[in-house]
């Protein structure tokens, strides 16, 4: 099994953990409201008032005049990600980073020492939260696609395992937008052909979707029956990869 472990509002979190005296109420990182910054991470108790990372910080001082603004301290977090990795390879090699608060790890061969994949999932989430008093949800599923919904669904602080005999009881009423490669302009022209959920979506022949977005199409009708070979590939191995291959770009605007 894979798991997709997605820090919950990381850099936002490491803050308050570090200023106690900041729980509860509505933070920011990044930005200022006087001038043309813009937000980095955001609370959750910040994004209850609509502020989310990318939006000017003026906007989020109208949204939360009480909003609190703190600098960004990248080297801290990436200090913090550091841990955070090593806390991973305790349970496997396998190891691909995403981002300095996500990464996927492949348990398969660790379960003969660790347990089940749930069991896996739930000792890091402990690790983490004793260690680094942060939280994190995990996506346990067959692939990586299917983890990283996962990981999503239950923010923060979540645990959802999809079994591989479940897939499609999991996928078939999510909404189709939460498709890899399904952007506003995509879904909008699923929409008008009657396609809202992943269900709907693989009621649709393979040709009928190569017909409707070409190329794509095969991606889509893959996705929508959970079909996803990427391995994990730990972090030397991809950059060995990237300086010998060109990757497509995604292929919408999500």
């Amino acid at each position: 099994m894979i798991l997709h472990v997605d820090m919950d509002a990381f850099y936002a979190s490491i803050e308050i953990r570090d200023l106690p005296e900041l729980a509860g109420r509505p933070v920011v990182v990044g930005g200022s409201p006087e001038g043309r910054g813009v937000v980095a991470a955001a609370s959750y108790t910040a994004r209850r008032y609509g502020i989310h990372s990318a939006m000017p910080a003026a906007t989020a001082r109208r949204l939360c005049p009480q909003v609190v603004f703190l600098p960004v301290r990248m080297d801290h977090y990436a200090h913090v990600s550091g841990r955070l990795r090593a806390i991973f390879e305790r349970y496997t090699p396998l190891v691909e980073p995403l981002s300095l608060d996500e990464a996927f790890l492949d348990v398969r061969a660790s379960q003969r020492l660790f347990g089940s994949s749930e069991r896996i999932a739930r000792r890091i989430k402990d690790d983490i939260e004793a260690e680094l008093r942060l939280t994190a949800s995990v996506g346990v599923a067959p692939n990586k696609f299917l983890a990283k919904i996962a990981s999503d669904l239950d923010k923060p602080n979540g645990l959802v395992i999809v079994a591989a005999d479940r897939v499609q009881a999991f996928l078939d009423p999510l909404p189709v937008g939460r498709l890899w490669g399904v952007g506003a302009a995509t879904e909008k022209t699923m929409t008008q052909l009657g396609i809202r959920t992943v269900g709907d979506l693989r009621a649709h022949s393979r040709d009928a979707l190569h017909a409707a977005f070409g190329r794509a199409g095969e991606h889509f009708w893959q996705l929508a029956r959970g079909i996803d070979e990427r391995p994990v590939v730990p972090e030397r191995e991809a950059k060995s990869l990237s300086r010998e291959t060109t990757f497509d770009r995604d292929i919408d605007d999500s």
